[in-house]
């Protein structure tokens, strides 16, 4: 494969500085044209494209030849990428905990991709430093925890609840000396695969993670908890952390943090609540009485990329006593020597899993200096009650089962098909009927599976999402399940059924 060899100084152009900057404001003018164009035309969420027909399209592009134009590489850009891509924007994007974003978030992405502070050391970043670390003490002042809170933004979700975890290890390796081997983290069948993941990335063992039983909410039962407490000191192990959710991905339950707060007090046992998605309500004026009792945990994930329209990355895990992230800390002599800690340099590295980080902080900082915190709480209130809306609207449909109704936006049902020998086509009917809407691109949906029995999912998060958009979903998945059931009923009718999906 031929190489290009640009001659000397060919390169520099494409350096970004005080020489370049007309060159950058084309650029970005162009690709901000094409982002909105394509936005603009955009009537559906997704082009439906399948993978065996976009794979051979990227595979042919060769590497080694650059195009040496922007407008080219936008050109190729929108063949292989905008054309295809999928538009959470999109009101009938109704899949998963993927949000809309805000205009200012953009700004702050635009800002912090051409500044690229890296928020690791204060000499890398100054001022990136101190707004990090006042959007921290302001996230925890709105979950209720006192002055000596603290945290550190994160790349997500998972990383969030692993960091958690790990302090949560380190506090009981300290205080109590308990070998890896017995120690436990409860959560409840309904929580988040991360915490079984962090667990096996702390060296727990597959056994460490112990799940209760939920109630008809899909909510932790505390007296499951109370018991499995129990039986845990009955057996020697010790409990290093009970995970609770406000918001599951599924259900978007939230688990009573009153109950589990006092009976994790009494054992004696960290407290983390996995507030990724939940986390909206801390902005909600109609609904912040849902996370009543999250001020009790010792650490809680929030997700802003889930529930404050904020692009992909931004979250955060906060502390009730921000001493417990001296467990993350290690001191590089090139990096974060000592002697700067002793003077009072403030250094994010201290508290971070992550060396190298974005300033991700910087699309909160200006989405509440722009918004305000209350603007982004009537959003996050307005696709809340769309799906409780949404929730009446398929509970008085004979055409679908509901499983229960969500506190926060999302909603998990199935078609069911009427009885006869459809109904024991109703799994392969529900699994087609979901791929069969994506592969259309009207819409995309969400799909799980509940008590062995696959479900569909509208998780909502968009406020331009209307209910006629959810009533229309509805149609088309009803559409394309009876399609499939009316099909291959007669061969159901007269012998057993081979499923064609799993």
């Amino acid at each position: 494969m031929a190489m290009t060899s640009p001659h000397a100084g060919a390169a520099r152009p494409y350096l970004f500085n005080d020489r370049t900057v007309e060159g950058y404001r084309r650029a970005m003018a162009a690709a901000t044209e094409r982002v909105a164009d394509r936005i603009r035309r955009a009537d559906r969420p997704f082009s439906g494209v399948s993978p065996e027909r976009l794979t051979p399209e990227i595979a042919a592009i060769d590497l080694e030849r650059p195009l040496h134009d922007h407008a080219a590489a936008l050109d190729e850009l929108e063949r292989v990428y905008l054309r295809d891509a999928v538009y959470f924007h999109h009101p009938r994007y109704l899949a998963h905990l993927n949000c809309p974003v805000v205009i200012p978030a953009l700004l702050g992405e635009a800002v912090l991709s051409a500044v690229n502070s890296s928020l690791d050391t204060w000499d890398q970043s100054a001022g990136g430093t101190l707004i990090e670390r006042r959007l921290i003490e302001w996230t925890a002042g709105r979950i209720g925890f006192g002055p000596a809170a603290d945290g550190v933004f994160t790349s997500g979700g998972t990383q969030s609840n692993l960091h958690a975890l790990l302090l949560a290890r380190e506090e009981v390796r300290t205080n109590a000396g308990a070998v890896p081997s017995r120690l436990r983290v409860i959560t409840s069948e309904a929580g988040h695969f991360s915490v079984r993941k962090a667990a096996n990335l702390l060296g727990l063992g597959p056994d460490a993670v112990v799940t209760v039983e939920t109630d008809d909410e899909r909510r932790m039962r505390p007296a499951a908890l109370a018991r499995e407490l129990g039986r845990c000191r009955r057996a020697g192990l010790v409990v290093m952390a009970v995970v609770a959710t406000a918001g599951t991905t599924d259900f978007g339950s939230i688990d009573p943090l009153p109950e589990i707060a006092s009976l994790c007090r009494s054992a004696g046992v960290w407290l983390h609540v996995d507030a990724a998605y939940g986390c909206g309500l801390l902005v909600s004026r109609r609904r912040r009485h849902l996370l009543a009792g999250i001020e009790r945990a010792d650490s809680v994930t929030v997700d802003f990329h889930k529930s404050f329209f904020q692009p992909v990355s931004s979250s955060a895990l906060l502390v009730r006593d921000g001493a417990v992230l001296r467990h993350a800390a290690h001191h590089a002599d090139y990096l974060n020597p000592r002697r700067m800690a002793e003077r009072g340099i403030p250094n994010q590295v201290d508290k971070s899993l992550q060396t190298t980080r974005r300033f991700d902080a910087l699309k909160l900082w200006l989405t509440l200096r722009v918004m305000g915190p209350d603007a982004v709480g009537e959003l996050f209130d307005e696709v809340v009650d769309r799906a409780a809306a949404s929730y009446a609207l398929v509970a008085a449909d004979p055409r679908f089962e509901v499983v229960t109704r969500s506190p926060l936006s999302t909603l998990v049902f199935r078609y069911l098909p009427q009885e006869g020998p459809g109904r024991k086509l109703a799994d392969d009917a529900n699994l087609y009927a979901r791929e069969a809407l994506a592969a259309s691109g009207e819409a995309v949906v969400a799909g799980t599976t509940v008590d062995g029995r696959h479900h569909l999912k509208l998780t909502l998060l968009n406020p331009e999402t209307t209910l006629d958009d959810v009533a229309h979903v509805l149609d088309l998945l009803a559409g394309h399940a009876q399609r499939y059931v009316d099909d291959l009923a007669p061969v159901a009718d007269h012998s057993e059924v081979t499923h064609v999906h799993s």
